[in-house]
């Protein structure tokens, strides 16, 4: 074989190789874009509250882990807008009419309809007394995409209260509501294990379009610490109701991050008004002078609360449009002396040879309240007033039951949790209400309670809750000090996701994660 040929057999060799790894290396690189493609994507939540059922119809989990929805939701403004309901329209005063969705099905492939709907709501008053109540439905008719429902009386918060998750609709035909209910979000359940685990997986045929994720598992830890480490050591994806002292090695992580958003709840004191000192007007703003809400947010919330001005988180549009009071303890020792109080030689305030001695209770529930109450101690030692703290288990019967034991208390109440102020002005300053244990009663603020209860024009109704704060605000039945944050640790993979006021939509069709 002359050189020639040598030359170009040694060249056509070579070509061959390079053409063998060329394709083995195309090869590789489209097996491995395939995988990724084929690759699921997966979130894991870690929640403080753990659900012993699934049951919509019970418990909050099913519109918080995507499984159930509701007619209509509270969005990003904290206002109510359409959500299984394509509209709604009061037709009269006791009468209420939704056309639902023409494409949303439950997740065996069944359409909702008016009658589903109508079958859900009716299973859910037959099983859910409280809702029965709060709803005061007398009757609900169906016709094609239509629901109609009739109230027992003019009942303008009827809407709002439609947003509670146990208002969810379901496939009532069901055997095993407690572990798997059928109903039409974006996530239907693989398997739950009560208390600790529940698996979803995405449901394709999803009305607002399939969610970008295959699966998400939902565990439950009630030790806030644990569930911040959990987050750190990248056990899980998102971790709710972290404590504010475990945020710094999150909040210095390039992986993770802190979402801190207002909650609709209120931490204050609550004046029991049974007492005859506390029913003096010049004793209880005293006493909320000398509550200094910017030291409380920073020092005992560590910057996670905001300072609050009424009963509602300032984005709704019937809050406060004040700033918070000031902390003015001079001011209070002079509404004190007004009041008849006099220091004596020990530094003490006394009337009629009485010191001025209360007794707050609190409770250790929600950590912060109990340093609220050492806090406001020392205040109000300052200015000659001596006040004894007791700690107690069971605080809300202790309220009722014991009144004569307690003067103020450090309390925490979820405000407007559907998107409307009519509910707490009504459970809390109502005679008769049931989150009222300081006995509040105040007139003006009962008449126009029962306005508002009347009151359908949107527009109106706020108006007339802003005036309601300003009663608040004015008589002082109680110190709103703050409103907590909801403390949420999230692994920088998660996108398109952020936590809500609300703290009802926790898994949605558009949160993702980077792979």
């Amino acid at each position: 074989m002359n050189k020639i040929t040598w030359y170009t057999l040694i060249v056509l060799l070579c070509t061959l190789a390079l053409v063998g790894c060329s394709t083995n290396e195309e090869a590789a690189i489209k097996n491995e874009r395939e995988i990724s493609e084929n690759a699921e994507k997966s979130l894991s939540l870690l929640f403080s509250f753990p659900s012993s059922t699934l049951d919509p119809h019970y418990d909050w989990m099913g519109v918080r882990a995507g499984i159930a929805e509701t007619l209509v939701k509270i969005n990003e403004e904290l206002e109510i807008e359409p959500w299984l309901a394509e509209s709604y329209e009061q037709v009269n005063d006791n009468t209420w009419e939704f056309t639902i969705r023409d494409h949303v099905t439950f997740h065996d492939g069944t359409k909702v309809d008016g009658e589903a709907v109508k079958a859900s709501f009716e299973r859910l008053l037959e099983v859910n007394d409280s809702v029965n109540s709060m709803l005061k439905i007398e009757s609900i008719e169906a016709e094609g995409q239509t629901v109609t429902f009739q109230t027992e009386e003019t009942f303008p918060a009827f809407l709002s209260e439609l947003v509670h998750t146990n208002a969810s609709i379901v496939k009532v035909d069901m055997d095993d509501m407690t572990e798997q209910p059928i109903a039409t979000g974006p996530f239907k359940v693989k398997s739950f294990t009560p208390e600790s685990k529940v698996e979803l997986e995405r449901y394709e045929e999803y009305w607002d379009g399939a969610a970008n994720l295959d699966k998400v598992n939902i565990t439950f830890n009630s030790d806030a610490n644990v569930r911040a480490l959990s987050l750190q050591s990248n056990e899980v994806d998102i971790a709710y109701h972290l404590p504010p002292e475990a945020l710094e090695p999150i909040e210095s992580s390039d992986d993770l991050r802190v979402e801190s958003v207002p909650s609709l709840r209120a931490h204050f004191v609550l004046y029991n008004q049974s007492k005859p000192l506390l029913q003096d007007q010049n004793v209880r703003k005293a006493l909320d002078l000398i509550t200094n809400r910017p030291v409380m947010v920073d020092e005992i919330m560590s910057g996670h609360a905001t300072a609050a001005t009424g009963p509602f988180n300032p984005d709704f549009a019937f809050a406060s449009q004040n700033d918070p009071e000031e902390y003015d303890p001079e001011q209070a020792k002079e509404l004190l002396n007004d009041a008849g109080f006099e220091m004596n030689e020990n530094g003490i305030l006394e009337k009629d040879g009485e010191p001025l001695s209360l007794t707050i209770a609190t409770y250790q529930g929600r950590p912060e309240l109990p340093l609220m109450a050492q806090y406001l101690q020392a205040e109000a030692s300052s200015i000659g007033i001596q006040l004894d703290i007791v700690t107690i288990e069971n605080i809300d019967s202790y309220l009722f039951e014991q009144q004569d034991e307690w003067d103020l208390v450090t309390y925490s109440n979820l405000t407007a949790p559907r998107g409307d102020g009519g509910y707490f002005l009504n459970v809390a300053y109502l005679p008769d209400g049931s989150l009222n244990p300081g006995q509040i009663d105040i007139t003006e603020l009962n008449e126009l309670t029962e306005q508002i209860n009347q009151t359908i024009d949107q527009e109106k109704r706020e108006d007339l809750q802003q005036q309601a704060v300003e009663i608040i605000q004015k008589e002082v039945p109680q110190s709103f000090i703050l409103h907590p944050h909801i403390i949420v640790g999230v692994n920088e993979r998660v996108t398109n996701w952020e936590p809500g006021s609300e703290e009802y939509y926790l898994i949605t069709n558009e949160m993702d994660v980077k792979e």
